[in-house]
């Protein structure tokens, strides 16, 4: 019976793990610039997002969900992207799905919900700590403050408030699950 069961968890594991590569999604294109044995800096470039004033994550999840599958002004369904950042924002909480590398300023369909914004991040330098597990806001704060701390230490200047990064979606195991911690940084102070 045992060694049934660990067939059967095993099986399910796999499983898992098949479906969570198989919905690969667009990345949002960086340039690695330095890297260490806690963080790396990244290069991005502009790229259009859409975004929402949070209260809680399922409701901006939702919202914003709902735009790319459809409930927009041309009814067009948009391809998931990858991260789905939260950060805060004049003392708000917003969640942003980065639009995929196809879209521009012309072309991106405008929401319905008046609470989603179109919004352009713009290029910049960013510090990252890359962590596994669930990707809770105790996770989360833990791996900001080493980040912070390691940032402080090499007199590297912080930009902005931190951002939270999630890649992977709700089935993916939290032992492969990957999760980012980023601060924009003033990169004349990191080389």
């Amino acid at each position: 019976f045992h060694v049934k069961m660990k067939k059967i968890a095993s099986i399910i594991v796999l499983f898992l793990i098949i479906i969570s590569n198989a919905m690969a999604v667009e990345e949002v294109e960086y340039e690695i610039i330095k890297t260490n044995e806690v963080y790396e800096i990244r290069k991005y470039s502009d790229h259009l997002v859409i975004e929402t004033i949070t209260s809680n994550e399922n409701s901006g999840f939702r919202k914003l969900f709902n735009y790319i599958s459809g409930e927009n002004k041309t009814n067009e369904e948009i391809k998931m992207t990858v991260p789905v950042t939260q950060l805060k924002k004049n003392g708000n909480m917003i969640m942003q799905f980065y639009l995929p590398s196809k879209f521009n300023k012309e072309n991106t369909p405008h929401p319905f919900n008046s609470d989603i914004k179109i919004s352009n991040m713009k290029a910049g330098y960013y510090a990252v700590i890359r962590y596994s597990g669930r990707n809770s806001e105790n996770n989360f704060i833990k791996y900001k403050n080493i980040l912070e701390k390691e940032l402080k230490n090499n007199n590297i200047s912080i930009l902005g408030s931190a951002i939270k990064a999630s890649y992977n979606g709700p089935f993916t195991l939290p032992m492969f699950r990957r999760n980012e911690a980023m601060y924009q940084i003033d990169i004349k102070t990191a080389i």
